[in-house]
């Protein structure tokens, strides 16, 4: 262990966690020995979260004390991990549609974290959290990153848009200086440049970690190795945001001469799933959530594919249970090799997005976009863009009360931003927007071959 990374990791990381008042150190280091209890021990304890959780909903949350109201369901006669198949499941529109109702009355607004995402399936969506659960998501995360070999304190490389640190200030760069350690190439603009210049700076202050969507990760690795650059070697690369493909996980693998840690979550609820160092399956976050795969409402088989459906045990301040998160996994019947007695999941299935190639030849990331233009352009319930050329593009918009002329000139405004002022655009409006036959959303669809 280096200087820097001892003292970040002993000094920086425990005084900045006083600081803030956060607990999150002290739950990893617990969660650290727990993830080696038994299947049933942790099966027990996912129990208990799930009483709590409905018990606290019932009492606290408007949303569920109808729902449950409604369907005769008593939070004491969930006596079982099956007993909450009988709670509906809460979909995307559900949780856009309720509002302020799936808040819990426990919480003044103003004590709350608010989280704005475009979701895996284009939705924009809002999730409110208390500081306590926020605090024990970031625990779980931590552990997850370090199943990767990575540690603490190290240096991280992330391929990733909007880098949140540049959002908050002075207090944001203090932080990402001191404690975090982290050099971003924004997926907003993938051009030469950008690749160039960020790849100087790995091979300037190399990474201990390299961290990023997937399909980022793939482009650069694609980038490495036509340029033949072979100094670029982190200790750790975790990709995430979408499904990793083999073919990918080789190409990345290759570049960086590094094992590639595949990672699942959703913004709603933070990490789902992460493999560890077996890489054979991604162990469920089950402390943090429950995870169910369903066939037509029905629990699946071990290893057949199904809807992925959460409920998140720490988030009290906006309860989400039996949330269809809309993407597609597998269970697996099988015990890890590593001893570690959390659930695992077979595969992962169901998250596609494609890159944006613009008029000046830049890349733009297809989560990035969807990001930006599903929250920017105010009534859009639901968006898919589809590059047809690379000055044309359709938006297949789903339209909530809220979507009039003004959303058209805000959408027409972030076309010419991100794409160009030649670029043309159709708006298709529809009622919905199905996922493929495969159970796959390809939210950003380009049929422009990507170059670099």
């Amino acid at each position: 262990m280096d200087l820097i990374q001892y003292f970040t990791r002993h000094i920086v990381a425990p005084v900045w966690a006083a600081w803030e008042g956060s607990r999150y150190l002290r739950h990893y280091r617990r969660l650290r020995r727990t993830q080696f209890d038994s299947p049933d021990v942790i099966a027990e304890r996912q129990l208990r979260g799930v009483q709590q959780i409905v018990s606290h909903a019932f009492r606290t949350v408007p949303y569920y004390r109808h729902l449950f109201d409604a369907h005769d369901i008593d939070p004491a006669s969930i006596r079982s991990l099956s007993d909450l198949h009988r709670v509906p499941l809460l979909t995307k529109k559900d949780l856009r549609d309720a509002g302020t109702s799936l808040v819990s009355q426990d919480y003044p607004r103003a004590a709350l974290h608010e989280k704005k995402t475009s979701g895996s399936t284009g939705v924009p969506l809002r999730v409110l959290l208390d500081d306590a659960g926020m605090q024990f998501k970031r625990a779980c995360t931590l552990r997850a990153d370090e199943w990767s070999g990575w540690r603490l304190g190290r240096r991280v490389a992330k391929v990733w848009g909007n880098p949140e640190y540049q959002r908050l200030g002075w207090r944001g760069r203090l932080r990402n200086s001191l404690l975090d350690r982290s050099t971003y190439l924004d997926t907003l603009r993938l051009d030469e440049s950008a690749l160039a210049e960020f790849a100087e700076k790995l091979r300037r202050r190399p990474p201990s970690l390299l961290f990023g969507h997937a399909h980022s990760l793939y482009l650069f690795a694609q980038y490495v190795a036509a340029r033949r650059i072979r100094d670029i070697q982190p200790d750790s690369i975790i990709a995430t945001a979408m499904v990793l493909h083999e073919w990918q996980r080789r190409t990345i693998e290759d570049a960086f001469t590094c094992r590639v840690t595949n990672r699942y979550g959703c913004e709603e609820v933070s990490l789902i799933a992460s493999e560890c160092e077996e890489h054979n399956g991604l162990h469920v976050n089950a402390d943090g959530l429950y995870v169910e795969i369903l066939v037509n409402g029905r629990p699946a088989a071990k290893g057949d594919s199904g809807a992925v459906v959460v409920t998140d045990l720490v988030n009290r301040a906006m309860p989400l249970i039996r949330y269809k998160v809309g993407d597609v996994a597998a269970m697996s019947s099988r015990r890890c090799g590593c001893g570690r007695g959390l659930p695992l999941l077979e595969r992962l299935e169901g998250r596609e997005a494609d890159y944006v190639t613009t008029e000046f030849g830049d890349l733009v990331s297809g989560i990035s976009l969807t990001e930006n233009f599903a929250m920017q352009v105010p009534g859009v319930a639901q968006l898919q863009i589809i590059q047809e050329a690379i000055t044309r593009f359709r938006f297949r918009i789903v339209r909530s009360p809220q979507f009039d002329v003004k959303s058209e000139l805000q959408l027409g405004r972030l076309v010419r931003e991100r794409f160009g002022p030649n670029t043309r655009y159709d708006l298709e409006f529809v009622d919905e927007i199905p996922q493929e036959a495969s159970g796959k959303y390809r939210f950003c669809i380009s049929h422009v071959p990507v170059t670099l």
